[in-house]
């Protein structure tokens, strides 16, 4: 059962996920060794594969590197939980594959090392010890799709891209008219 590394404060930015001295590269198991290393230098020892953040609130603030989602995956982590994002870092999750979500009470919920049970269908993530269970943002289905497939670029491959194209093209955004290019005006 994956246990819950709890980060309590908020405002953690992408340069205590992963400081910049050690952007030197974008290989995921050599970032993972410096994931959370400013925050908590034993963290990279005790995390186990499957285990989670639980964070505070504006997790991932900061600058827009993709380094802070591939280092914690690296790692071995499963997902971070928190009351919300930083609108890149949850961006970046998304396109990595990797799982964020969004649940009011989080922080309140776990103690550092608490047993969850993620239940991604349910939309829900129970504190083991406790009995205590939270509700988080259902995960657009398009997310769990992308992150099912590896990330973004994996998405792309394993999907034809004529359909998904047609698919894009005749959304309701591109019907509404407003004088799009090829749209004829209809006179009353």
């Amino acid at each position: 059962m994956p246990k819950v590394h709890v980060f309590a404060r908020d405002h953690i930015n992408t340069d205590e996920i992963i400081p910049a001295r050690h952007l030197t590269t974008d290989v995921e198991s050599e970032l993972a060794k410096y994931a959370m290393e400013d925050y908590d230098k034993d963290f990279v020892r005790r995390v186990q594969p499957g285990d989670i953040i639980v964070a505070g609130a504006d997790f991932g603030c900061g600058s827009s590197r993709e380094h802070a989602v591939w280092a914690l995956r690296g790692a071995g982590v499963a997902a971070v939980i928190a009351p919300n994002f930083a609108r890149i870092y949850y961006r970046n999750s998304i396109n990595n594959g990797f799982l964020a979500l969004e649940c009011d009470g989080i922080v309140e919920a776990f103690q550092d090392g608490d047993p969850a049970d993620l239940d991604l269908k349910g939309g829900t993530i129970t504190n083991t010890r406790t009995g205590q269970s939270l509700t988080f943002v259902p995960v657009p289905q398009f997310a769990l799709d992308v992150q099912k497939a590896g990330g973004w670029l994996e998405y792309m491959k394993a999907n034809d891209q004529a359909a998904l194209e047609a698919e894009t093209l005749s959304a309701h955004s591109t019907q509404a008219g407003h004088g799009h290019p090829g749209q004829e005006e209809q006179h009353a």
